[in-house]
């Protein structure tokens, strides 16, 4: 497919009420995607005062942050659940001990429903992603302090 077919098709789409577009032809591969990572960033804050900074850097640093955490990756493309149904509570939360093996997360692919497990055993330190977001292959989904 040459560029001003792919370009025509862009458009196409952009005008359409399509929410996603998947061609696969032998080696072209196609994807389009309206659906939207949620983004959540913090104000950047300036200051000239030593002191106002180091109290700024310590309440923007998460209670469990650490330099020695590992991530959970996501292992396929799609929307991540956090919790198996809307009125149950979350898989793993901050602070949550995981052990390798366990459900952390699900992934809808295609219709398909896939459990993620974690292949650490530790203190989860942070979860990376929101329910319902679109994440991409080897996106971290939470990290864990391991023990």
């Amino acid at each position: 497919m040459d560029l001003e077919k792919i370009q025509a098709l862009m458009n196409q789409f952009e005008d359409s009420d399509l929410r996603e577009l998947k061609i696969d032809d032998g080696d072209f591969h196609f994807y389009l995607s309206k659906n939207k990572n949620k983004i959540s960033q913090q104000p950047i804050v300036k200051s000239t005062n030593p002191i106002e900074k180091t109290e700024q850097a310590k309440a923007s640093t998460p209670k469990f942050a650490t330099q020695n955490a590992k991530s959970v990756k996501a292992p396929i493309v799609g929307i991540v659940y956090l919790q198996a149904k809307p009125d149950q509570p979350a898989f793993v939360k901050i602070g949550d001990h995981v052990n390798k093996g366990d459900t952390i997360c699900i992934i809808e692919a295609m219709k398909m429903m896939t459990e993620v497990k974690s292949d650490l055993t530790g203190t989860v330190t942070g979860v990376k992603v929101e329910n319902e977001d679109l994440v991409e292959v080897g996106q971290p989904l939470i990290t864990v302090e391991e023990d």
